[in-house]
């Protein structure tokens, strides 16, 4: 296989991030700037596919598919080693004259200092109050009334019994959200927990809301040790990615669980993590959607909120871990990865705000 040589003998001196592959698409080089970019030696790029370097949507697969494409701009790249944050980037992909091909990518900061899941203006915030106080009536109505059925409760069966009990207890949660709204209240700390608990209660969740005949299959790791974290806000974030699919029309959902060992997470390496995963079969993330989907507002559906992927993020920062994905049509995987440990590290937040 012939290698490509170097686009020019003078680009390591360039601050732009290069990159460049053989026509296969397998990184051959790259310049310091690039590295350094990702977070990793030269050494360990070489030999990557390209490809895989994309943590959203699938913009460079469906390039490098296309061989009568001599270039192409990138809006919005978002690129990571496995494991690690994304990094965004305006790029251009173009045909090397000696064969394989080129990758530029210039970093771009679309929020400067602040996170874009918390890039709610402040009209927007006054919104969600307001709705939050019109919300209130319905749900002490919805209350009151699962309270009766719990009264009438001792006659029926036991699956019965259960599903007044997972009413009752979604609108305490969802009357704790509205308070979070109206009066955010420092977050509680953190405590041990099991996944596979915290997973079981979404799934039962999916079981009670689905219209439809969804199969929901579980594929879990059980030798995953305990996690350090807040069960309902890693349910909440879960139960946002398994109705989004739902709603994209899927016909079987698995939820997967795995330990990974050394991984990076951002800029940290952690000897122990969780790797969860939340695979459908659904209609996918629309292609025109791909380069904002975890920003706020930003939905498929015109009657979605566009906020239920902004806040498993920010989730799953809270716990010090990623949410990515890569999706077709028919094949959609969320990941979350999280840190395993006996305890957050000191003087470590955890924490952010939701």
């Amino acid at each position: 296989m012939s290698v490509p040589p170097s686009p020019a003998p003078t680009i390591d001196a360039l601050g732009t991030p290069v990159a460049w592959s053989d026509l296969q698409g397998r990184i051959v080089g790259c310049n310091l700037a690039f590295a350094r970019w990702m977070g990793v030696s030269v050494r360990r790029l070489l030999g990557q596919p390209l490809v895989s370097l994309e943590a959203q949507g699938e913009a460079l697969a469906h390039f490098l598919a296309r061989d009568e494409r001599d270039s192409l701009r990138l809006n919005r790249l978002a690129l990571a080693m496995p494991g690690d944050a994304p990094r965004f980037a305006e790029g251009w992909m173009s045909r090397l004259d000696e064969g394989g091909w080129m990758l530029e990518a210039h970093p771009v900061d679309e929020f400067p200092g602040l996170d874009p899941t918390q890039a709610l203006p402040s009209a927007l915030s006054a919104a969600l109050k307001g709705l939050a106080h019109e919300l209130r009536n319905p749900l002490a109505g919805l209350k009151g009334a699962a309270q009766l059925l719990a009264r009438r409760a001792a006659q029926r069966d036991a699956g019965e019994r259960e599903l007044i009990a997972l009413i009752g207890s979604e609108i305490e949660r969802l009357n704790g959200l509205l308070d979070q709204l109206l009066s955010p209240a420092p977050p509680a700390p953190h405590a041990p927990l099991n996944i596979h608990a915290a997973l079981e209660r979404v799934l039962r969740l999916a079981e009670s809301e689905a219209a439809w005949a969804v199969r929901l299959q579980r594929d879990y790791d059980p030798s995953i040790p305990e996690l350090h974290g807040d069960a309902d806000r890693l349910s909440q974030a879960v139960w946002n990615l398994v109705r989004n699919a739902m709603q994209a029309g899927a016909g079987s959902i698995t939820l997967r669980t795995r330990v990974e060992h050394g991984v990076r997470i951002a800029e940290r390496l952690h000897t122990l993590a969780l790797r969860l995963e939340i695979v459908d079969d659904g209609r996918g993330v629309p292609e025109e959607l791909a380069e904002h989907l975890f920003l706020p507002l930003v939905s498929g559906r015109a009657e979605g909120t566009g906020l239920g992927l902004a806040l498993a993020q920010q989730v799953a920062r809270e716990h010090r871990g990623t949410l990515t994905y890569r999706s077709r049509p028919g094949h959609t995987v969320f990941t979350v990865l999280l840190p395993i440990s006996s305890a957050p590290a000191a003087g470590e937040a955890v924490h952010g705000t939701a």
